[in-house]
């Protein structure tokens, strides 16, 4: 039986869509919930939605691709909540779309990466000691259709890059205690959690940010007997593949 109820949640990288699901989620489970994110006027107006709902938050101005501000995050997170029990790494940089290989700039290029792998690289070492003495963990990395098939090449190359990481963590963690988890979202996500079955202005079906929180706190609830390594999320009606 999985006894493994986390109380501090942290959310790194968070927007109107499924960054600000995640941490409502985590919130309606009763944890204490920090939200890491490089804007911080809508980390403010978030984190004060929470609190007028009983929920105990830290908004922590992050840029999660630069070193010395996620340490300085996670010290401000152990000061005053203690000890990370969940982890949802949810930040990206999406980088040039449609760009020209040739055409996208070294710097852009790098960035991507900052944030997309280093940024996960970071907040999870962050919370790993801790979570390796109490034998018990949880950290999830939300990837995209681009983990598995290339398009946009900075995106793609940094989001496979995660993928690596999050499958090479669990290789080593799971026997820990900690559960690692991958999740892909194929599809088009929207920042309507009142409108499941919407469609995008092209007609892309729109993914439910509600709905997919509901699948990552599925997985913090998982029997350690039956852990997922990869989840797949799509919409129903999304043509496969095309």
């Amino acid at each position: 039986m999985n006894t493994f109820a986390p109380d501090v949640a942290v959310i790194a990288g968070i927007g109107p869509g499924l960054g600000a699901s995640l941490a409502r989620k985590c919130a309606k489970e009763g944890c204490r919930v920090a939200l890491l994110a490089r804007s911080p006027d809508f980390l403010e107006v978030l984190s004060k939605e929470l609190q007028r709902n009983g929920t105990e938050t830290l908004a922590i101005p992050t840029d999660v691709g630069e070193s010395d501000q996620v340490a300085a995050a996670f010290e401000r997170i152990r000061d005053q909540f203690g000890s990370v029990d969940l982890l949802i790494n949810n930040a990206s940089a999406s980088g040039p779309f449609g760009q020209p290989f040739v055409e996208i700039a070294a710097e852009s290029f790098v960035r991507g990466w900052r944030v997309g792998v280093l940024g996960p690289f970071l907040c999870s070492q962050a919370v790993i000691p801790d979570m390796l003495n109490r034998n018990a963990g949880c950290i999830l990395f939300t990837g995209a259709t681009s983990s598995i098939r290339g398009s946009a090449i900075t995106f793609s190359s940094a989001k496979f890059a995660m993928r690596g990481l999050a499958q090479a963590l669990a290789r080593e963690l799971w026997p820990k205690g900690i559960h690692v988890a991958h999740i892909i979202i194929d599809g088009v996500i929207g920042e309507n959690e009142l409108e499941p079955g919407a469609k995008d202005q092209i007609g892309e079906p729109l993914m439910n940010p509600m709905a997919i929180a509901e699948a990552y706190w599925g997985l913090t609830k998982q029997d350690r007997s039956a852990w997922t390594l990869e989840l797949d999320l799509r919409p129903n009606r999304e043509k496969f593949f095309e």
